[in-house]
């Protein structure tokens, strides 16, 4: 038998993920010691909280049926965060839907609103599955370029007009993935006015929340005048919480919207295992006090080696949030050949900008995923690197 992938998955672009997660194990089995900086997988563990309530519903037999969605008081905590994180009102009942994690419904919302040919905006460059989720629905893709010299916001005013009539919806995130800017309250508030003019459902990917440093204000896009009207915001408690593994998040803001997402997962899945929904209620209704003292440990993550880099003779300008680093790569390199070269010769794997999409180009992402220590380990190896490897030309 020969099998042969759909059109939809054939369009979708995976290669250079895999090739770098290839690479970078032939040289781990190989016994070399390879510091990964390529994947945001948290390395940080849960609180003991999330564990101990695990631990104790999953020991209640009477606990491993379907939930089939999320509980009322799963809702009514999102709302309690919302509250006193971003100051933000939720009624519990129609403006909160629980999720498997952000990316389940990113990976459905199209499929549930964009009819084929439709338009979706989404960030160029931007976290591989806002593209791929309107592929996959067979809508059409229009790329919003994000500038350094436009502090990585898109310009709205570029988009034609032809392209507006057609479009359905408009995906971005502040703080981001990879790109790692923030957005201030003017443009979250010229995004309302243009969703509004040109009928288009904004969707604003926070998952970031909880990783914005230097004092920078948490602006959720909910806290905009009239953005319930116009948009939805996804959050979850796999970088908020360390919960990555556990599979939930949750998405917040127009109802209708909600209940369109949440028609389709009623034809998908059966709910989140409910020790992980005890556990999500438990953190997200409690005193906060690690998340003060998990922002400073990333905090100081970046600063060692942004310190290091910059040490090194690589200009690396410091981030505002997020666990991640985006910055231009040294003169002369192609991002991928810089990422692979790296990897080789140095042992530390980082992102080619270009796995983000064509805007990526120049810039590579680097995951503030192990400790200090390992950190400016990292830092070091880039500096012999970059002082005894020249880029190749053709």
């Amino acid at each position: 038998m020969k099998l042969k992938a759909s059109a939809k998955i054939d369009k979708l672009t995976t290669s250079i993920f895999i090739d770098l997660a290839n690479r970078k194990h032939e040289l781990l089995n190989s016994g070399k010691d390879v510091i990964d900086l390529s994947v945001g997988s948290p390395d940080l563990p849960p609180s003991s909280l999330v564990m101990d309530t695990i631990a104790t519903y999953s020991k209640d037999p009477a606990n491993y049926g379907y939930t089939l969605k999320g509980t009322a008081e799963f809702s009514e905590a999102v709302s309690y965060f919302y509250k006193n994180r971003y100051g933000v009102e939720l009624n519990s009942r129609d403006e909160v839907l629980q999720l498997m994690g952000s990316q389940d419904g990113l990976s459905h919302l199209a499929t549930a609103m964009v009819n084929p040919g439709e338009y979706v905006l989404v960030p160029d460059p931007g976290y591989p599955i806002y593209e791929a989720s309107v592929t996959i629905a067979g809508g059409a893709v229009y790329p919003m370029p994000l500038l350094e010299e436009n502090d990585f916001l898109p310009i709205l005013e570029d988009i034609p007009e032809e392209v507006l009539a057609q479009t359905k919806m408009l995906i971005l995130s502040y703080p981001g993935n990879p790109v790692t800017a923030i957005a201030d309250r003017s443009f979250f508030e010229k995004l309302v006015a243009f969703a509004k003019k040109y009928d288009i459902l904004v969707v604003h990917d926070f998952a970031y929340s909880e990783l914005i440093f230097d004092d920078h204000p948490q602006l959720s896009f909910m806290s905009i005048e009239g953005a319930k009207e116009v948009g939805i915001e996804f959050n979850s408690l796999s970088k908020t919480f360390n919960m990555a593994g556990c599979r939930i998040g949750y998405v917040v803001g127009n109802a209708q919207a909600l209940q369109i997402l949440a028609s389709l997962k009623s034809h998908m899945d059966y709910g989140v295992f409910l020790p992980i929904q005890k556990a999500a209620v438990a953190v997200l209704t409690s005193d906060f006090a690690m998340l003060a003292e998990q922002k400073y440990i990333y905090e100081d993550r970046r600063n060692t080696l942004i310190h290091g880099l910059n040490q090194g003779g690589w200009e690396v300008k410091t981030t505002p949030a997020t666990m991640f680093i985006w910055t231009k790569i040294p003169q002369g390199w192609t991002s991928r050949q810089f990422a692979f070269e790296l990897l080789e010769h140095a042992g530390v794997a980082v992102v080619p900008g270009d796995a983000f999409g064509a805007g990526g180009e120049g810039y590579v992402r680097i995951a503030l995923v192990q400790p200090s220590e390992r950190l400016a380990e990292a830092a070091t190896r880039i500096q012999k690197f970059l002082h005894t490897y020249q880029p190749q030309t053709n």
